[in-house]
């Protein structure tokens, strides 16, 4: 299946690598990139928009949270492509199965193989390199997973290093019970034992590798103190220890904002846009930057109205592609947010497919055809710099 080199431009001089962060709990895509001369986005949320006296505008039509200002400075740099109006069509109001249908790419049954799984089979048909993909948090992520299919989760770099045989193989033991508990009422009882007993302990097995990536790491960067920062920190500490790795996965949570949404989201993008930056400072810092790109994504946006306190579960919302080799810019449409337009009377229509960004990604990054991975072939987009603009 793989595509004869991988078609971004660059001399093959380093292996593709891709950073995934997940934004759990519905990310509202409307006060991360404001539509601010759109009197329908006041009107529709007296009480959840944004000040314009405190927005960040970066075009005639469209400004960044205030939070967000290290991302907006990382757009102008030409570092960040935004992705508009990303979704499916029917999408699903259920944290569960939106995100199961972003893992797996199948919106129409419930699948068993993520779809980052696939990447990895692809890459390494053997299954000889245990932290070929390596997620950081607690569990694995649905995208990785698929039986037969290795990848490495790692709740702890520092700790886990430091731990001794006992307490190792008791945080294994939690960890593979903490899978169970959480992949069972989507798969089954059976599907999931089975998954363990091929699969299950060598998901974890690849940890033993990593112990001596943070030794091997100094940095003058700082981070800030927050889960992001640190999963991000633990990206760089591995990606430069030079174990292999290609796939790297992240998870940002507290997105499903029902209630207080202006304080949390301002908490949120903060932590998260100052972790980004302080992510790609370290990278180039260690001259390790030109062969990363990061995707950012979460389930669904939220609805046009407010509740007079936060915003529910709806559609339409948007993601983001970060590094040296990303043509920065805007991507797809924005949704339109005129009332004649939403889609139920209450969501912003999606304009761009999400399968077509992680065929973008397939093909034009990680060098891969991505039509079974994906599920079908959809329109890509063109973010990655030529040769000649590079």
């Amino acid at each position: 299946m793989a595509v004869s080199g991988h078609t971004n431009g660059h001399a093959k001089k380093k292996d593709p690598v891709l950073v995934v962060v997940q934004l759990s709990g519905g990310n509202d895509f409307m006060n991360t990139v404001i539509p601010f001369t759109e009197g329908a986005y006041y009107d529709a949320r007296p009480l959840v928009h944004v000040a314009k006296k405190d927005q960040l505008p970066f075009t005639d039509t469209l400004a960044f949270h205030p939070a967000a200002a290290p991302l907006r400075d990382m757009y102008l740099a030409g570092d960040v492509a935004i992705i508009q109006g990303i979704g499916y069509e029917n999408s699903s109001r259920s944290h569960f199965r939106a995100m199961d249908i972003w893992h797996t790419c199948e919106p129409l049954k419930i699948a068993t193989e993520g779809w980052l799984a696939k990447v990895v089979r692809e890459i390494d048909p053997q299954g000889s390199n245990p932290l070929t993909a390596v997620s950081f948090g607690r569990g694995l992520p649905r995208a990785l997973a698929a039986p037969g299919v290795t990848a490495t989760s790692v709740d702890n770099l520092d700790n886990y290093g430091l731990l001794n045989s006992i307490q190792t193989a008791e945080q294994r033991q939690e960890d593979l019970s903490f899978f169970k508990r959480m992949y069972t009422p989507a798969i089954g009882t059976g599907m999931v034992l089975d998954y363990l007993a091929h699969t299950g302990n060598g998901v974890l097995a690849g940890a033993d590798m990593l112990k001596e990536a943070p030794r091997l790491y100094t940095s003058s960067v700082q981070y800030p103190d927050c889960a992001i920062g640190k999963s991000l920190r633990d990206v760089v500490r591995v990606h430069t220890a030079n174990l292999g790795t290609r796939i790297f996965y992240t998870q940002h949570g507290g997105y499903d904002y029902h209630a207080q949404e202006n304080p949390s989201h301002f908490r949120l993008l903060s932590e998260l846009t100052q972790s980004l930056r302080a992510f790609m400072q370290d990278l180039r810092e260690h001259n390790a930057s030109d062969n990363v790109t990061v995707l950012v994504f979460t389930e669904f946006g939220r609805r046009m109205k407010d509740n007079g306190s936060g915003t529910d579960h709806g559609s339409g919302g948007g993601a983001f592609l970060i590094g040296d080799r990303i043509q920065g810019g805007l991507y797809s449409e924005y949704p339109s947010v005129k009332p004649a337009d939403w889609l139920n009377g209450e969501d912003l229509r999606h304009t761009f497919d999400f399968r077509g960004v992680y065929g973008t990604l397939l093909e034009q990054w990680l060098g891969l055809d991505p039509t079974e991975i994906v599920g079908g072939t959809y329109e890509q987009l063109r973010p990655f710099k030529t040769a000649a603009g590079a």
